[in-house]
């Protein structure tokens, strides 16, 4: 069985986790949960970095020993994890016994190498970073992450020749070009590294928190230098051999975008410097971001991930930071977008689905489905394609688009539903096979979908499961499990709707709304709206035979939209609109909708999908490949069945034919429109 060391970043101990960090641990975890479902044997670590001076000092602002503070506190941020379902097998401290074995004997084989010597230190140093800052990395005189002004040190400090090994790291970047990513991360590394590099400070004097230099105990190893050697500490370097021969090096070390100077320059330099492999690959993920801020302990931007957490469960924060941040790039959280993503994602989409499969297997068939006959293809079709896609991206680490293609089948299914009506088959005998294999093709793209969850939303995913007929133990389930099986007997359970909606305070919004539209051209044309039938009810409960009527495809016209007046506006009005170039990648029409047509757009960050009321003015292969303007900032909604996420814009002359506006020359996708 092939292997898979996965670590994050070690953790300051001077104050509780928030939101920021858990997104990174997140994150990892999907990763690790991904790669065990692929078949690797996958060991992942967590740790928390405890010599910091923060610590110390936090330590005895409390009146607490430092020690015993550390104690407490990986307690406290171990129970977080656990909320949260992060699955690590081993937690680093750097107070351990085994920690402080390997990074001695890393530093004594980097002195018999001649890189270690002694010397003084004179510079700026940031408190909070407890890093030492150039000019050059100053705004305005501030620390750029922390915006605190900096201590300027004198002091006699071991020093490490960084400058050494620039050469071969840039070697090492040529021949490893996927070392580090994103792009826009490896891209930063390689103009620090064609700047030149600076022998840096290994130690501290004068302090007594940390560990001491193998041939000085009156000098401590720089935090940062300590902290870096956890990744070998924790398989067994200068302890273990034979742990450490068969976990290192590392496949991926998870990191945030403002700390890969240490993980791709210092600690690779120290390793070619002890003669050790070198990690196979650093992702440097963006920040998450509060309202336009950092998260930040000392900013006081933070959300607690366990107040999130409970807010819903920790299957839809964990959904939520997966499916909405390109991973790589900056995310923003806020409460409002959270709520709407439970709302749409899963009490709309995939919790409604489940219950919908449970409710007609129960009533139709009394909770047993099995194939009844030739099926059509579609829905095996689109798990398929579905299933090769999310296992190309999650390879890829582009979790977002694994998520998003395990939700194409939620939709394709949901669609299914709509368009085979199964509450219509069930009141014609002749139809019975027809339904039989409906139902059954239903059950197992859910199936399907669940499989592929399982490493986003562990619990729910395992839940789901077990309601369309998984008998075994979850932790056996491999990702050749999400091939298509078209044969068999299933017994469907029903139960509680596993993400109740969270309707608004006023009461304004139905349990089940009416769909609103959510891409209007031009305003022109009638409004289309999905049909909700009892079966449809987010408790799968009701009477089929008082579903609405087939001709309720289209509702009635809405009011036109009143004239333009002389109201005017404000630029900050204007500056809420966030207008984005798009490229359409795919478009189809809407089944049973004279308007809609379904199209997948780039927009830069990530692919998004739209439904748009322009079918009777384009067909939907003359929009393949056009540039198009969106809406992106507008609230998504559920259109026909379909979620669309943005808006296209369009002009529609005192309310004719829509004409899509566009460009004269190539605009890339993602171009803000101003």
């Amino acid at each position: 069985m092939p292997t898979f060391y996965l670590t994050t970043a070690i953790d300051y101990v001077n104050s509780r986790p928030h939101l920021g960090t858990a997104y990174e641990k997140i994150a990892a975890d999907v990763i690790a949960r991904y790669k065990r479902l692929a078949g690797f044997d996958t060991h992942f670590v967590m740790g928390n970095d405890e010599h910091s001076q923060n610590v110390f000092r936090r330590a005895r602002e409390l009146g607490e020993e430092p020690l015993a503070y550390c104690d407490r506190m990986a307690v406290e941020f171990t129970e977080v994890w656990r909320s949260l379902d992060v699955s690590l097998d081993d937690f680093i401290r750097t107070t351990e016994p085994r920690h402080r074995t390997g990074v001695q004997e890393l530093v004594r084989r980097m002195t018999a190498a001649g890189d270690i010597y002694e010397g003084h230190y004179e510079g700026w140093y940031c408190v909070s970073c407890e890093a030492f800052k150039q000019e050059k990395d100053l705004v305005e005189g501030l620390c750029p992450i922390h915006r605190t002004r900096p201590d300027w040190l004198r002091e006699k400090n071991y020093f490490f020749r960084l400058s050494k090994y620039r050469d071969a790291l840039l070697a090492h970047f040529e021949a490893h070009p996927d070392f580090l990513v994103p792009e826009i991360r490896r891209n930063e590394i390689l103009r620090l590294l064609e700047s030149g590099l600076d022998d840096i400070s290994v130690s501290r004097a004068g302090q007594a928190w940390g560990i001491a230099m193998p041939e000085d105990p009156a000098s401590v190893i720089y935090v940062w230098v300590d902290a870096l050697i956890n990744y070998i500490t924790a398989v067994g370097y200068g302890t273990d051999p034979a742990a450490f021969e068969r976990h290192w090096p590392a496949d991926l070390h998870v990191i945030g975008k403002d700390i890969t100077r240490f993980h791709c320059v210092i600690w690779p330099a120290m390793l070619m410097s002890a003669g050790l492999a070198l990690p196979r690959q650093v992702f440097g993920h963006g920040w998450l971001h509060l309202k336009g801020e950092k998260m930040s302990k000392s900013l006081g931007t933070i959300v607690d991930p366990l107040e999130a957490a409970q807010r819903f469960g920790p299957d839809p924060l964990r959904l939520y930071l997966t499916k909405e941040i390109t991973f790589g790039s900056d995310g923003d959280f806020t409460w409002d977008r959270y709520e709407d993503r439970y709302n749409v994602d899963l009490a709309n989409n995939l919790g409604n689905l489940v219950s919908r499969v449970g409710a007609m297997a129960e009533k139709y068939r009394d909770g047993v489905v099995r194939p009844g006959g030739a099926s059509d293809g579609r829905l095996a079709e689109t798990a398929r394609e579905a299933a090769g896609s999310y296992a190309h991206q999650m390879d890829a680490f582009a979790l977002e688009r694994g998520a998003a293609a395990a939700f194409r089948i939620v939709d394709a299914a949901n669609e299914y539903i709509a368009g085979t009506e199964p509450w219509a088959l069930a009141r014609d005998a002749s139809h019975a096979d027809r339904l039989s294999q409906v139902l059954f093709d239903v059950a197992e793209s859910v199936r399907v979908a669940a499989v592929l969850l399982l490493p986003i939303i562990p619990r729910s995913a395992a839940e789901i499961l077990r309601r369309v007929g998984h008998t075994g133990d979850v932790q056996d389930v491999r990702l050749r499990d999400a091939d298509w099986r078209g044969q068999g007997e299933r017994r469907i359970l029903k139960g509680d709707a596993l993400w109740p909606r969270i309707v608004a305070a006023e009461g304004a919004r139905n349990e089940v709304p009416v769909s609103r539209p959510a891409i209007v051209a031009g305003g022109a044309g009638r409004q289309e709206r999905q049909r909700n039938h009892p079966v449809e009810q987010q408790n799968g409960s009701g009477d089929a035979a008082s579903a609405a009527p087939a001709a309720a495809q289209e509702a009635a016209p809405a009011a036109p939209a009143p004239a333009a007046g002389n109201a005017q506006i404000t630029i900050d009005d204007v500056m809420k609109l966030d207008l984005r170039v798009a490229k359409v990648l795919t478009a189809e029409k809407v089944p049973n909708s004279r308007k809609l047509v379904k199209l997948s757009v780039d927009v830069g960050s990530e692919q998004r999908t739209l439904v748009a009321g322009i079918a009777e003015a384009y067909e939907p292969d003359t929009l393949v490949g056009r540039t198009i303007v969106m809406v992106f900032n507008l609230k998504p909604a559920k259109l026909m069945g379909i979620e669309s996420n943005g808006m296209v814009l369009a002009a529609s002359p005192d309310g004719g034919t829509p004409t899509l506006v566009g460009f004269e020359g190539e605009v890339p996708p993602g171009t803000r429109v101003r």
